[in-house]
């Protein structure tokens, strides 16, 4: 078991938003654990960080957001392998565009068991070995409706209330949680859009960000970020 005070475990980890964050810590010393759904590639960034930062500690499994079981057998392998680690990053989600009216049935249930369910059972079953930040990532769609948001926004709406519940109660704790509420970052969930790359905040930016929170002073608590594209939302 390691007791670390530079490690970080982010969900969602080998694309997009996650993996811009796990890039950003990896690069400044932290050991790791994190998960995402797919295998070969939570093996193909095992081995690359693994190489990478030889001196570092990572722990990558797959692991399905939707499904309380891999959550929960997630959080016993970390509490096995780290006795404290000093940032928890909710960030696995999906995003299914559609109408509240027409989506498909199942979508909303499938959006809040992935996008809130997920951090609501791994920030309970980690309570005791995170030290400093909790950051849950939420989005613009956490703060208004949008075109074809439907079950997405609820699932959003669903995930700030959290954070400001988990703020409400951690207060006395030490721990200080935050709710990033990004635009559109450019992740491959924007591949084909017919929009130039200035349209797009960088997820390079939201690993900054989140690494900023880290190293303020205890006594400081961000409680909510919105970030958007310079332009203003697509």
């Amino acid at each position: 078991m390691t007791i670390s005070n530079k490690a970080i475990i982010i969900t969602g980890c080998t694309k997009g938003i996650g993996r811009a964050i796990a890039d950003c810590f990896a690069e400044q010393g932290f050991d790791i654990a994190g998960y995402a759904r797919n295998h070969k590639d939570i093996a193909a960034m095992q081995a690359l960080y693994t190489k990478q930062y030889p001196s570092q500690r990572f722990l990558f499994l797959s692991a399905d957001a939707s499904k309380k079981t891999d959550v929960l057998q997630f959080a016993q392998t970390v509490k096995d392998n780290f006795s404290s680690v000093a940032v928890l990053v909710n960030n696995a989600g999906v995003f299914l565009p559609g109408s509240i009216i027409s989506e498909k049935d199942g979508t909303l249930e499938k959006l809040i068991k992935t996008n809130v369910y997920s951090a609501y059972y791994l920030t309970r079953a980690l309570k005791d070995v995170i030290t400093k930040n909790i950051v849950n990532i939420c989005s613009i769609a956490s703060l208004q409706a949008y075109e074809a948001g439907a079950s997405y926004t609820i699932s959003k709406f669903a995930m700030l209330g959290f954070s400001k519940q988990l703020r409400h109660e951690f207060k006395n704790t030490g721990i200080a949680v935050t709710a990033v509420m990004p635009g559109a970052v450019l992740t491959n969930a924007w591949t084909g859009a017919d929009l130039p790359d200035s349209r797009f905040i960088k997820a390079t930016d939201i690993g900054k960000i989140i690494f900023t929170i880290y190293e303020l002073h205890p006594s400081a608590a961000v409680e909510e970020i919105v970030i958007r594209p310079q332009l203003g939302d697509i």
